[in-house]
């Protein structure tokens, strides 16, 4: 059945594409309408969608501006989860959960590879729907780069948790076999914090906090 929709590869088919397209507007209707449902005016107006689609989109854009790529998935981008981030901490932890989650599939489509549902999950799905965390911290003092560092923290549990279940075999055989049982966090966090720490930097540069401020009251009017 699994050959239906994904190759020998372990890449998607024709079908595997419509089947994740399909899915994907299933769960992003859904996650419109629970957001909508618990949210204080009962739905997301019309200008948070644009702001959420807007940071999405850029996401998705700086996604393939890729600094350094992993031999075995991941790179370092230009700051792609820190637009996920805004939109979190513009509206809250349930709206970044849902444009995580939205943004996991694009993620998914862009990249796709299969070995199980759950790993999809672990490497897509849930590790970029963890990036809206940061929305708990979206009203503390210094909100943003509190919730990013939280973000990036609880993404990267996704992706070391699917590499536990799923890529161990992968892991290079130099590495120092004392140390096997923390190679997926060495692996993942490897990347995730080195665009971590470029991002924090840049967001930290006075003219742009500023910006942001800016945005941010542009985009909660």
């Amino acid at each position: 059945m699994s050959g239906i929709f994904v190759n020998a590869e372990g890449g998607l088919t024709a079908a595997g594409y419509a089947l994740t397209i399909v899915a994907g507007i299933i769960l992003f209707l859904a996650a419109s309408y629970f957001a909508g449902k618990h949210s204080a005016k009962k739905r997301m107006s019309t200008k948070q969608l644009v702001f959420c689609a807007a940071a999405m989109a850029l996401a998705f854009i700086t996604s393939y501006i890729k600094i350094w790529n992993m031999p075995w998935g991941g790179s370092v981008t230009l700051c792609s989860m820190l637009f996920i981030v805004l939109a979190a901490n513009w509206y809250g932890a349930g709206t970044g959960i849902f444009v995580g989650l939205a943004y996991g599939i694009l993620q998914f489509i862009q990249e796709p590879y299969v070995l199980s549902f759950f790993q999809v999950c672990c490497d897509y799905i849930l590790a970029f729907a963890a990036l809206g965390v940061a929305g708990f911290f979206a009203k503390k003092k210094h909100g943003l780069l509190k919730g990013y560092i939280a973000a990036v923290l609880a993404r990267g549990a996704f992706h070391a948790l699917g590499g536990y279940l799923y890529w161990m075999d992968y892991m290079p055989e130099n590495f120092p076999q004392s140390l096997k049982s923390i190679y997926p966090i060495a692996y993942n966090y490897s990347y995730l914090l080195v665009e971590a720490v470029i991002t924090i930097v840049i967001i930290s540069i006075p003219a742009v906090a500023k910006g942001l401020n800016r945005v941010k009251q542009t985009a909660a009017e």
